[in-house]
């Protein structure tokens, strides 16, 4: 006759009982990981991509105030500045303000505006995403490491035409995208509105 043995009475008590002091130690060492994985990431998306909201009207009709930008801050690592491309950069005056305006002239252009046209070396801009014709007039010859900028709202913006030329080492990089509000959502690199700025 076979004999079944029983589980002792005690099998409870043998339990080891639960390391209480371990268990929080691993739960605070996880959160410190993720935290610490959390802040990497940011600094990381950080140094490639800046978050900019429009503070006025320089550049309506293309970004209206309150809107929210991404900017790639890596656009002009190896230079690469193309006429029409909307940039956030350092106010040459005030390196602590940051402007954002439409390239128009180059290193070594001539931008001249005149009879409320933009000419780039003799050539004629197609503008059609300015709010209205310019009613200044001038001629600038853009220097060496130096960019021409002007505001989509040619007549309300304070830009290269009335305190001079930027630097490319105070460009923070180009906007790439309105972000917000979602109805406002728009690729700023669309041929529409690139395209439209290119030099005939």
């Amino acid at each position: 006759m076979n004999s079944i043995s029983e589980i002792p009475e005690n099998t409870a008590e043998q339990t080891r009982p639960v390391n209480t002091g371990m268990s929080i130690f691993k739960f605070v060492f996880e959160i410190f990981q993720t935290v610490v994985l959390a802040l990497i990431l940011y600094f990381l998306i950080d140094s490639v991509v800046a978050r900019v909201r429009v503070e006025n009207i320089s550049m309506l009709p293309t970004l209206e105030s309150g809107e929210f930008l991404l900017v790639n801050k890596l656009a002009y690592r190896n230079g690469d500045f193309q006429h029409g491309d909307i940039i956030v950069f350092h106010y040459p005056q005030n390196p602590q303000d940051d402007y954002i305006k439409r390239i128009i002239g180059l290193s070594g252009d001539t931008v001249t505006i005149t009879q409320e046209e933009v000419y780039v070396n003799g050539n004629k801009m197609d503008e059609a995403y300015i709010a209205e014709s310019p009613v200044y007039d001038g001629e600038w010859i853009v220097p060496p490491d130096y960019i021409f900028v002007l505001g989509d709202n040619r007549n309300q913006s304070s830009d290269s035409h009335s305190w001079g030329f930027v630097p490319i080492d105070d460009v923070v990089g180009k906007a790439i995208v309105i972000y917000w509000p979602l109805d406002e959502l728009k690729i700023l690199s669309s041929p529409a509105i690139v395209n439209a700025a290119n030099i005939e």
